[in-house]
């Protein structure tokens, strides 16, 4: 088969398993998992095939028009260069080992048929976006993702969190998709194509006449996507959602579909300066505030929200001085790193019956009980914190190295204040994520929490799938960035001295301080009791999510509250811990400038449309209503009424003509 038959074979596999899932779920439970697996199984081995026949060459380009539409024209159009390439073996990669680890993690779970489907169509419809050469049928995926995101997060719909969650999701990256919907149609007008071919092109001869404009309202979509400033706020409360959910969103599909998108549309925002400030400033608030919070949050899942929005910050860092290649590079060590972190913390849920919102302060004595876990997440974490060896290092060095250049001018076209403000954040947010990464390892490790009921070992599928994402967190960077400048733009992604030093040496910083800080909190807190412990009954990991989350308790026992004293963030912050805690009231923020306006124009719509339409409406009928009444006294079924009136009328008739007569 061709390149181009292989291509529309990946994405098309993972929409065929959910259908047959939706379809089989319940007549043919035996299916399921087969159907969970092997479509994304097959859909990784076509997607590395493709990348192997693609090779870093020429882009593969296909296209074929879907309908006449008048004016500019919509086309089922592929487009795959050496980025989509490598970022559709990602996605395929961390699909199938989510769907693996599932099949063992919601082994119980009864609405796990539906939850497979979802995850399926999932993919597929990343797998789109990442192969798509028009912008139209790169939106259907777009929006497909926002839709499987809001049904998965509300998985546990029985919940208010859940339900909650996955209504904030929904309507937090549509407040973005609005705006970058009008952005995609003034973009084609200008280009007079959807083709992502014919718009670059149109950009390089520079027919755009609105850049700026358009650069921001495809931004506002990326922010909502991507979950970055100020449209970031719906991706920490969507851990309520089953933990391998969590590592799809995060690792491979639906954030990482924004910086994709601006990594692929890159020479429009170069197009504009004020657009490339305007994305600096954006990552570096990203990165900075991400950073604070996640050193203050006490759920490991948050941690781990909080760090995705960090890293994310990151790769839009990269472009906005320019380097898509280095973006990308960090997208694709990102997502191997950030699967393992979450699935990892799913390992621990299951063996300890904690929930999906599990409080590090209430962890402890966990490295002998799930050494898998423990091992393979101290080696996500050593990739987190960006120390040499581990994949980490050499994508965010990739980045840092980049805003060194554009700081001192040696990348054309792109503003030196964008590098200086990637620059000075990414060094502060590595600072701030060796921080935060250890204090994670720290509490959920070596804690003095509660010795947790013991839930038996974990299932063989959970435990290998850990090992096997352990693998490029630990070698990736450090071959892929001699190979990968040949499949990207062919800018050099090495280490640059002066960027690995500072990095590497804030990094360390961070490690050392936090473990300092530890230490003194955990000799202060050494002898404050922390009280009985419950046993949580024996169950699927799945199931005590859902019902933990519904108690707003761990599933284990009431022993330390969040503000437990061995805690170093707390220390670390300060008085700022309060506010970081809480996202920096961004959530209260919002309230006040949006939801409540808004509450309000709705109670007075009701109001008018209630005491005023109504009424209206209700007086409106009054005349015809007593008129009727007035008629139906009259017809009372009497046959000496009825001539009676006849005559009475007759005469009356007869004396008002002899009277005109008479005047006449």
């Amino acid at each position: 088969m061709t390149t181009t038959t292989l291509a529309v074979l990946v994405p098309l596999l993972p929409f065929l398993g959910a259908a047959a899932g939706l379809l089989l779920g319940r007549t043919a439970p035996g299916f399921v998992r087969p159907l969970a697996v092997l479509p994304s199984l097959a859909a990784l081995a076509l997607a590395a095939v493709v990348a192997v026949h693609q090779g870093g060459n020429a882009a593969v380009d296909a296209a074929t028009e879907l309908t006449p539409t008048g004016s500019v024209p919509v086309e089922l159009a592929l487009h795959i260069d050496g980025f989509a390439a490598l970022v559709a073996v990602l996605v395929g990669f961390v699909a199938t080992c989510v769907q693996i680890y599932s099949t063992g993690y919601l082994r119980d779970d009864p609405r796990y048929p539906s939850y497979a489907a979802l995850v399926s169509l999932f993919t597929s419809a990343m797998l789109l976006v990442v192969y798509s050469g028009d912008l139209i049928v790169l939106l259907v995926g777009w929006e497909v993702m926002g839709i499987c995101s809001y049904f998965l997060v509300g998985h546990y719909w029985e919940t208010p969190e859940a339900r909650a969650a996955s209504i904030k999701a929904f309507l937090v990256t549509k407040l973005g998709d609005v705006p970058f919907l009008i952005g995609l149609f003034a973009l084609a007008t200008d280009a007079g194509s959807f083709r992502i071919t014919k718009v670059l092109d149109t950009v390089a001869h520079g027919g755009l006449h609105h850049p700026t404009l358009i650069a921001l309202l495809l931004l506002a979509g990326v922010a909502g996507k991507s979950a970055q400033f100020p449209l970031h706020t719906w991706l920490p409360d969507a851990m309520a959602g089953p933990t391998p959910v969590s590592a799809l969103i995060h690792a491979a599909t639906m954030v990482a579909a924004g910086a994709y998108f601006v990594a692929r549309l890159l020479p429009v925002f170069e197009a504009s300066s004020a657009a490339m400030v305007v994305l600096a400033v954006m990552a570096a608030v990203t990165m900075a505030g991400s950073g604070l919070a996640a050193l203050a949050q006490d759920d490991i899942k948050r941690v781990l929200a909080y760090s995705t929005i960090g890293q994310l910050g990151y790769m839009t860092g990269a472009l906005a001085v320019g380097d898509r290649g280095a973006a990308v590079f960090h997208l694709l060590s990102h997502g191997a790193f950030k699967a393992l972190l979450f699935l990892a913390a799913g390992v621990v849920i299951h063996a300890t019956g904690t929930n999906s919102l599990a409080a590090m302060s209430r962890m402890g004595n966990l490295r002998a009980r799930v050494p898998d876990a423990f091992w393979t997440m101290t080696v996500a974490l050593l990739a987190l914190a960006a120390i040499p060896p581990f994949s980490g290092f050499f994508s965010k060095e990739s980045v840092l190295g980049a805003a060194e250049h554009a700081a001192t001018g040696d990348t054309a076209h792109i503003p030196g204040a964008a590098g200086w403000i990637v620059l000075v954040a990414g060094l502060l947010a590595a600072l701030l994520t060796a921080a935060y990464a250890t204090r994670l390892w720290l509490l959920a490790f070596h804690g003095k929490g509660v010795e947790a009921p013991d839930h038996g070992r974990q299932p063989v599928t959970m435990n290998a799938v850990l090992w096997v994402l352990a693998v490029p967190s630990l070698a990736l960077g450090g071959l892929a960035y001699r190979v990968l400048p040949d499949w990207f733009d062919g800018r050099d992604l090495t280490p640059t001295l002066t960027t690995s030093v500072l990095g590497t040496g804030v990094a360390l910083v961070g490690v050392v301080v936090t473990y300092g800080a530890w230490r003194q909190t955990t000799a202060f807190a050494a002898g404050a009791p922390l009280g009985a412990v419950a046993a949580h009954p024996e169950g699927d990991a799945g199931l005590v999510e859902a019902e933990a989350i519904a108690s707003h308790t761990p599933a284990y026992g009431d022993v330390a509250s969040a503000s437990d004293p061995a805690d170093p963030g707390r220390l670390l912050l300060g008085p700022l811990h309060r506010h970081a805690a809480t996202g920096f009231h961004l959530d209260a923020v919002y309230g006040a400038l949006f939801v409540r306006p808004v509450l309000a124009a709705a109670d007075l719509v009701r109001f008018l449309d209630r005491e005023v339409v109504d009424t209206y409406v209700r007086g409106a009928g009054t005349l015809p209503r007593l008129l009727g009444a007035a008629v139906r006294r009259a017809q009372t079924g009497n046959l000496q009424t009825y001539v009676s009136a006849l005559l009475a009328g007759t005469v009356v008739l007869t004396v008002a003509v002899l009277l005109v007569a008479t005047g006449a």
